[in-house]
């Protein structure tokens, strides 16, 4: 069977030459909203960098598709525009980070630097044993 994660792996790999910012696999609680509809689809990253994220879902959205983003970087709310860049059906969507304040990108920069440093094993630190995808 074909994880998510063998498969988004097989789909970096490809895209690696195109990637501004190192990804780093952190899970971060995330609220996304279709703009113009306030219901939120709460998710969780799996991986995020400083331009955008992966989220896993099984009812995934439209490329295209413009997006309110919350990011929960520990108690601290982000809130950012966004939208759907990549679709991989019942695996989740590749999201892009479209406005980041100065404000917002230094928080971003700040919890991705306490909360991504790895270990040689390529395992983020911080979280409770390997993220399982």
């Amino acid at each position: 069977m074909i994880t998510a994660s063998a498969f988004q792996d097989g789909v970096a790999s490809v895209l690696c030459d195109r990637r501004q910012f190192q990804r780093l696999h952190v899970a971060v609680q995330t609220e996304l909203r279709v703009q113009g509809n306030e219901m939120p689809i709460r998710v969780e990253t799996a991986d995020i960098s400083m331009c955008g994220c992966y989220v896993e879902m099984a009812v995934t959205l439209d490329v295209g598709t413009a997006l309110n983003i919350i990011l929960w970087l520990g108690h601290e709310k982000l809130a950012i525009a966004g939208r759907v860049v990549t679709r991989h059906p019942l695996f989740g969507n590749g999201i892009e980070f479209n406005t980041l304040s100065q404000d917002s990108r230094q928080r971003l920069q700040l919890f991705l630097d306490a909360d991504g440093a790895t270990s040689e094993d390529g395992q983020a630190v911080g979280l409770e044993g390997p993220l399982l995808i």
